[in-house]
């Protein structure tokens, strides 16, 4: 796996301060890849996919420029690509969502997105937001690290090489994949295997006894929950989702689409290969022929595969043991119905439309993007589109939003842009905690008997994507837009020329090119 590539790292020096830009550049291409030894077109970033780490140190800013090359009409050939976990304050613009912040970029295109994460440190990652083309390998890991970081006393090493991805492959493009399709194989840092398919090398992590190492896991697949662990080791979780959490040890870690965790794993046991698992909970599989697998490899050990061992899973990371490190607890009066906004999000399949709704409606893209749409006069929920997927929101309040999972067959990761959240019930929980719940961007709905809920603040004006991670759910109508501050957007995230372009070129584009 090809981990950072920058094309360049610029210090600007105003009014005496020191700015630091992280420059970079994502060439978006179609060619053919067989990361489990089936060939198929796929999308690759800078060649290579999952595509290339983007790196940074807290309080930089990023200019990333996107050229899209795309040519398979199959996978779409325009895109926008998406910054998940970065809040985007006061830079709505660059969100990187098609059609709710943005028009998508036409082939042939190129888009500079321009932020400053607000104080944010952590794991995050980039894919495209545009139909299912992440899918197709337009994804990649983004760390921010923190030369303050409360946990820096805990590990020694902490870089590319402590990076585990995770993700379902298919061997038919994603518009074919239904409800009942199994994923071909789990990839690892981009490596996997398939049933019956051959024994292609198992993605490995390399460590050295004694060291203590940070591991920053990643969920940036499509659809499947995990259970992530490791032969005869333990972890400490120190991270959900780009928030710091008190310490939490535990020897396997549920991950559902999009989430990610940063755990300390203490190399201390004897010189040796151990397996690396990664069990799917979405559906049925097994470690059969190195299915679902990958090798921790330490220092001195021989160059073979791992034996089996005995390694009962007894300690799983359970979301609502996790707390945040630094909390003044959510905000807005504890209790039930207390925040000054309170939404209830009811989401189900409707089998006559075949689509996925909240509240009774699927989402639709719109044909001028949510942002547009308010920069051109539209500031209420009935002059908004898509009707009914749109919620204004006032600014500086407190909103609770719960998901319901009586109408749903399984349990959904919910992405919130724009913010992070305080979880103030966890799936799996019938209690509240509004003094230290964990924070993050992605909560897992649970089952038929939960109502997660989540609280944060409207602090961050412009339209902001809630939507199930599947992508595929996504796509057939799982989420709506909270329009946020909408009389304060164009003040608060004014967009640039370039940005302003984008809408006049997709719209000329023939079918065949958006």
């Amino acid at each position: 796996m090809n981990f950072v590539r920058k094309t360049g790292h610029l210090a600007l020096l105003l009014a005496g301060c020191t700015a630091a830009i992280t420059i970079a550049e994502l060439n978006l291409e179609n060619t053919v890849i067989s990361p489990d030894g089936f060939n198929r077109s796929a999308i690759v970033v800078n060649g290579i996919s999952p595509g290339t780490v983007l790196t940074g140190t807290k309080g930089e800013s990023f200019q990333i420029t996107v050229n899209n090359l795309l040519t398979d009409e199959s996978t779409n050939r325009s895109t926008s690509v998406h910054w998940h976990g970065i809040v985007q304050y006061h830079s709505n613009p660059m969100d990187g969502t098609a059609f709710v912040t943005q028009c998508p970029i036409a082939p042939g295109n190129s888009f500079t997105y321009s932020f400053t994460p607000p104080d944010q440190a952590g794991t995050f990652w980039y894919h495209s937001h545009f139909r299912l083309q992440y899918c197709e390998g337009l994804r990649g890991a983004m760390v921010i690290y923190d030369p303050q970081d409360p946990y820096l006393s805990l590990y020694d090493v902490d870089d590319a090489s402590t990076i585990i991805t995770l993700a379902d492959w298919y061997h038919v493009n994603a518009f074919t994949v239904t409800p009942a399709t199994v994923p071909d194989s789990l990839l690892i840092n981009g490596l996997g295997r398939y049933v019956g398919g051959p024994s292609t090398p198992f993605s490995v992590i390399n460590v050295v006894k004694g060291q203590r190492y940070r591991i920053r896991l990643l969920n940036i697949g499509c659809k499947p929950d995990y259970l992530f662990s490791i032969d005869n080791h333990t972890f400490t979780v120190i991270e959900a989702d780009g928030e710091p959490t008190r310490p939490l040890v535990a020897d396997s870690i549920p991950i559902s689409a999009a989430q990610r965790y940063s755990f300390i794993l203490e190399a201390n046991q004897t010189v040796d290969n151990y397996f690396i698992r990664v069990n799917p909970t979405s559906y049925r599989s097994t470690f059969d022929n190195g299915l679902n697998s990958a090798i921790l490899r330490y220092s001195g050990a021989p160059i073979e595969d791992p034996p089996t061992r005995t390694w009962s899973l007894v300690n799983p990371l359970v979301e609502s043991n996790l707390h945040a490190l630094n909390t003044t607890g959510a905000p807005g009066v504890p209790g039930v119905g207390n925040a000054d906004i309170s939404l209830n999000l009811i989401a189900q399949f409707n089998q006559t439309s075949a689509k996925f709704q909240i509240n009774g409606v699927p989402y639709e893209s719109p044909t001028t993007p949510v942002l547009l749409q308010i920069l051109s006069g539209a500031v209420s929920a009935a002059q908004l589109q898509p009707q009914g997927s749109v919620y204004t929101l006032p600014s500086n309040k407190v909103v609770e939003v719960s998901f319901p999972g009586t109408l749903l067959a399984a349990s959904h990761p919910f992405h919130l842009h724009g913010h992070k959240f305080d979880v103030v019930r966890s799936a799996g929980t019938a209690g509240y905690n509004y003094v230290d719940p964990v924070r993050r961007d992605t909560v897992a709905s649970g089952s038929a008997s939960d109502n997660v809920t989540i609280r944060f603040t409207t602090d961050n004006s412009g339209p902001w994507f809630l939507h199930c991670h599947i992508d595929f759910h996504l796509d057939e109508g799982m989420a709506v837009v909270f329009a946020e501050d909408t009389s304060g957007t164009a003040l608060n995230d004014p967009v640039n020329d370039q940005w302003a372009g984008l809408c006049p070129i997709y719209d000329s584009l023939p079918a065949s090119e958006q």
